[in-house]
């Protein structure tokens, strides 16, 4: 299911009033998917997700949420190839920090309306730095590689931290992909270097990522 949404006109309005409006759109859109399909689509992403990490050895990625581009089968298929996951976690005074995946059992939800976090030990943003490759959620993505995020400026502030040849990669719909459009853009947002959709995988024009496979 990739039909185009129907996005809102945001000329005129104030930068976060026009995010808010186009984040209401994916998100109903994305709430009108069934449970059948976003299972579907979660092979093929993850599929698309470990081709475009390639040869990475360590790779920050997220437990999705329900609506969200399921992120569970790719999470298993580069655990399973030996990459080490870092996933994120509320830390001490509600830090952005990270802990390592292990196993599905050992993910549990911390807290209300939190996604799942892995069990063990917490480490702290910097240790994001660790990453090779940032897998990062997103609700859509224009040509030019601005992501429009959930609005809480999680990984706004959390992409601070990574490494500085570390690229990073969003995941939406293909659906959600802006074309002919800019997204509105706010001087802290990060451009993402690639995208990861049910269909494919995709560098975007003018990211220096130099894409590395074994």
């Amino acid at each position: 299911m990739s039909t185009a949404i129907r996005f809102p006109e945001t000329t005129g309005l104030e930068l976060e009033d026009a995010k808010n409006a186009l984040r209401e759109a994916v998100r109903s859109s994305r709430a009108a998917r069934s449970h059948r399909q976003r299972e579907e689509a979660a092979a093929t992403f993850a599929e698309h997700g470990v081709q475009a990490v390639g040869d990475a050895r360590c790779v920050a990625a997220y437990v999705s949420a329900p609506t969200e581009p399921d992120t569970s089968m790719l999470i298993d298929a580069l655990h399973e190839r030996g990459v080490r996951l870092l996933l994120p976690v509320l830390g001490p005074g509600l830090a952005r920090c990270w802990g390592e995946y292990t196993s599905r059992e050992e993910l549990a939800q911390r807290a209300p309306g939190r996604p799942l976090e892995p069990a063990g030990e917490v480490f702290p943003p910097e240790a994001l730095a660790q990453a090779e490759v940032v897998i990062a959620p997103a609700l859509a993505v224009d040509a030019s590689g601005i992501r429009l995020g959930q609005g809480g400026g999680w990984y706004d502030r959390a992409l601070l931290h990574r490494a500085p040849d570390a690229p990073v990669l969003a995941m939406v719909h293909e659906a959600e992909l802006i074309t002919g459009a800019q997204l509105p853009r706010a001087a802290h947002d990060i451009p993402v270097d690639a995208v990861i959709t049910e269909k494919r995988w995709f560098l975007i024009g003018g990211s220096t990522f130099t894409h590395r496979t074994s």
